[in-house]
């Protein structure tokens, strides 16, 4: 059983703050489920204990922080049980539970991660007792990761990324970063610029193997869902906004407006990454006609602004329109994925800040031949453009769609890569 090298200070100051901590963590679980930031009914999962059995066999467990996280994992989930491994998988946030329960294939679990309490971790590293631990993407944590390893969970960093104001920062801590990435025995990067970033904050054994969300199924959707909203939308051309932060709403209900003076029926439907924001957007609506899909509200004739604040049904619009602006990229947040859009011939228009998925961006863009917008003049512009031509709306999509399948082949790249680490425990 391997054994974690001395902590830096860092991890140790971080290890003592969080067991001093422990008998305030059920205080601030509850204060949280009041807000709707934790599930009621689970938050003993988030204390490490334990919801269900463990499973008999090798069990892999699978960490992803949100709902971006899991989803990219589900064609590595799929593939690591066709292998014959068991798989419990670990989120931290009540959309991503949710998205889990109507996602993961059947068989496969999940439960809450728990919170990095030194208390919490050995309830739940005691219970799950992991043959290996995946980690998706970025979200480290320091007692579950040297906690796992001490035990002697074989551990991969996988669908790495680091962004290069995340580099700069953990420069400030270098030791403490360099010590939590030892704890990996592989670390699978999508790309190299991700790579060469994690190599220089001394992460060992690091190799690229592309985005697994490249590799996601298409996203699902109810068929008379989509059915009803067909119908209630008409002949009606489609402003699509999917995944949008604070700050974009403020850009697109200009572009709304601007492009009402050409397409006096036009219907925008904003989709907020955060639910919860559906009130502010609706006051910043102002004298527009809104309708919000949450309170049952249908899409009415003068309706100008449908605000769709409904979890899991992003498939549903992206089916909707012929195009979309994906969301996270006029702020500085790095951009959601623009695959998902894509891989259903949903055209797609992007801000300047695309750092989360510098490649997935560039390969649609660059397939399309277009995309790349500022501001509400940018996307009025492209947008009536490709309202006034459809064929060429259509084709826009066709290319989308082919630029995201130059991408494809992360998810056997990465079993590939993983195999001595899988093999390793039975």
């Amino acid at each position: 059983m391997s054994e974690p090298s001395r902590a830096p200070l860092g991890l140790a100051a971080w290890r003592l703050l969080a067991g001093l901590a422990t008998p305030l963590a059920p205080l601030l679980l509850r204060q949280r489920a009041a807000r709707g930031k934790e599930d009621k009914a689970r938050i003993n999962e988030r204390l490490g204990i334990a919801s269900l059995p463990r499973p008999d066999g090798k069990l892999v467990w699978v960490h992803g922080a949100s709902v971006g996280e899991s989803l990219s994992a589900l064609p590595l989930i799929e593939k690591l049980m066709e292998g014959g491994a068991k798989v419990l998988v670990t989120s931290g946030t009540v959309t991503s539970a949710t998205i889990m329960k109507q996602r993961l294939p059947k068989g496969a679990l999940h439960q809450f991660v728990p919170l990095d309490t030194p208390r919490a971790v050995a309830r739940f590293l005691d219970h799950w007792r992991p043959d290996a631990g995946l980690f998706i993407e970025s979200d480290l944590w320091p007692n579950l990761i040297r906690g796992a390893k001490k035990r002697g969970v074989r551990l991969g960093l996988v669908n790495a990324r680091i962004s290069a104001r995340s580099a700069q920062r953990w420069r400030f801590a270098r030791k403490s970063m360099a010590a939590l990435l030892a704890a990996f025995d592989v670390v699978l990067a999508q790309d190299e610029d991700f790579a060469d970033r994690l190599r220089a904050l001394g992460a060992p054994h690091v190799q690229v193997s592309g985005s697994l969300k490249a590799d996601a199924p298409p996203l699902k959707a109810n068929d008379a869902a989509l059915k009803e909203l067909r119908q209630a939308i008409g002949g009606r051309p489609v402003l699509l906004a999917a995944q949008t932060h604070p700050g974009e709403d403020e850009t697109i209900l200009p572009a709304h407006d601007l492009l009402r003076a050409r397409f006096a029926d036009l219907l925008t439907i904003i989709v907020p990454r955060h639910i919860e924001r559906a009130p502010d957007i609706e006051m910043l609506c102002g004298a527009r006609v809104v309708r919000r899909r949450s309170s049952g509200q249908t899409i009415a004739a003068d309706t100008a602004i449908y605000i769709a604040d409904t979890l899991g049904e992003m498939g549903l619009f992206y089916r909707l329109a012929p195009f979309c602006f994906v969301g996270a990229t006029l702020v500085p947040m790095g951009g959601h994925n623009p695959l998902e859009p894509a891989a259903l011939n949903c055209a797609v228009l992007a801000g300047p800040h695309t750092a989360n998925a510098v490649r997935a961006f560039d390969a649609v863009l660059s397939a399309q031949g277009f995309g790349r917008v500022h501001n509400s003049s940018d996307i009025a512009r492209e947008a009536a453009r490709l309202l006034t031509d459809p064929d060429a709306a259509t084709q826009a999509g066709v290319a989308a769609a082919r630029g995201a399948a130059t991408l494809s082949g992360a998810v056997d790249r990465t079993i590939t890569a993983l195999k001595a680490l899988l093999d390793a425990r039975t």
